[in-house]
């Protein structure tokens, strides 16, 4: 089985867009389950009582992920997401559920794509909701960790194409139904141990279609920084799915060379909440593909940070600021040191891939290459059918993902983000870590 061309948009899409998926928390999780989809609502039933916890996966902002083991007729291996009580001042509270845990269930319950995770069920235990969903063996983080160790030594060409290509699959989906994702990055995207690609953690995804506001005034601070786009860096009252486009672009880079394209640092909200301009991020992307130019991108004087990359100009007047674009010269060396092949098509994403890059890594939004024409681009096109898996022919086994037994305990009592649970952020601690590297 190969796939070449992309699936139909599926069941949702049918619908009147974005009526289905906007229906109050409470008529989705409650409503009967159907034959088609497993997740929904799951009334007093206790989680111990349905899986027993096998260890601590991860952490991040909004919960906590579990691995557990199925049990009284529950078969299989599931990844469970135990999310964190809304805090009112610094003493845990029950608030409520947070925005971010709301559209997760609510999007979760509704999305069926061979290439999005695939939500199972949710229980409502005592105060706490806990989201169960297939298990992953993999991520893309740890794939590309691997290889970098013990030596640095590339990703096949081969697999790069499946991920990429199943990764705009579900993408196309998702975009298909007026879905963004918004936080696209390594480490949301899983694979499990067949090489099919999951599209993961749609805490930050939300509904595009006729929003009643701008974008910006529900989130303020969308996609983690390396992988965020210039509209958004640039201030950005609106913004399109090309902001998940140029995030793929910086997977796809990634994954040829093994660390972030743009590797900047976070400048951090001041105590008023005040979105700072993330100056230290836009250089590292005027460094490879230089500056962005209004005879090239229109809308860029209507930036409301244009002032800011006016001034980042003014103030420091390197060459690279002054040049055109080095995303070629960038390409050609990533290929060089890698070793990958100059002879076999097969062995290299070749001029083809560098063509496809380019167009997810164009500064202006509205003519950044779309998921559904990238999925008929040349570099998929040419070069033979793709597998559905992604380690087809590729030697060697990838390490499952690091299940832990620091903290077994799953409890409704014991709260995540208290003193109590006792442990890390684990999505800080991972992000700390490369920074490092």
């Amino acid at each position: 089985m190969s796939l070449t061309n992309p699936p139909s948009s599926g069941s949702i899409s049918a619908r009147r867009p974005g009526q289905t998926l906007k229906r109050n928390l409470q008529a989705s999780v409650d409503e009967a389950l159907d034959s088609r989809r497993p997740a929904g609502y799951t009334s007093k039933v206790r989680v111990r009582d349905r899986y027993h916890i096998v260890g601590f996966i991860s952490s991040g902002t909004y919960g906590r992920v579990y691995k557990a083991i199925g049990k009284n007729g529950q078969k299989g291996e599931f990844a469970i997401k135990k999310f964190k009580p809304d805090k009112e001042g610094e003493s845990i509270q029950y608030t409520g559920l947070s925005q971010s845990a709301i559209r997760e269930m609510s999007l979760c319950t509704e999305l069926s794509h061979a290439n999005v995770i695939q939500l199972e069920e949710i229980i409502l235990e005592d105060k706490c909701i806990f989201m169960v969903f297939e298990y992953t063996e993999h991520d893309l983080l740890q794939i590309i960790h691997h290889h970098t160790q013990p030596q640095r030594h590339v990703i096949p060409a081969i697999m790069v194409r499946s991920i990429l290509f199943q990764l705009l699959n579900g993408l196309l989906y998702l975009h298909t139904n007026w879905v963004l994702h918004r936080d696209l990055k390594p480490a949301n995207i899983l694979v499990t141990s067949g090489g099919a690609i999951r599209i993961g953690d749609l805490g930050l995804a939300r509904l595009f279609y006729k929003p009643l506001n701008s974008l910006f005034s529900g989130d303020k601070v969308v996609v983690t920084i390396w992988y965020r786009a210039p509209e958004l860096l640039l201030g950005s009252r609106h913004y399109t799915p090309a902001v998940d486009m140029w995030a793929v672009g910086c997977i796809f880079a990634e994954l040829l060379s093994l660390r972030p394209i743009f590797k900047g640092e976070e400048a951090k909200m001041d105590s008023k909440k005040t979105v700072p301009f993330q100056r230290n991020q836009m250089m590292k992307i005027v460094e490879i593909l230089g500056l962005p130019r209004k005879e090239t991108w229109p809308g860029l004087v209507s930036m409301p940070e244009y002032s800011q990359l006016q001034s980042l100009v003014l103030h420091r007047q390197p060459a690279h600021f002054h040049r055109g674009s080095n995303l070629e010269g960038w390409y050609q060396s990533c290929l060089k040191n890698g070793g990958y092949s100059a002879t076999s098509s097969a062995g290299t994403p070749g001029t083809d891939g560098f063509d496809l890059l380019s167009r997810m890594l164009e500064y202006d939004p509205t003519k950044r290459i779309t998921a559904q024409e990238a999925l008929e681009h040349p570099y998929f096109t040419n070069g033979g059918p793709i597998s559905p898996n992604c380690f087809d022919g590729v030697e060697g086994k990838y390490p499952h993902r690091r299940v832990t037994q620091d903290d077994n305990d799953i409890r409704t009592g014991s709260l995540p983000g208290t003193k109590r649970s006792g442990l890390p952020d684990d999505s800080l601690m991972r992000a700390s870590k490369r920074l490092k590297e």
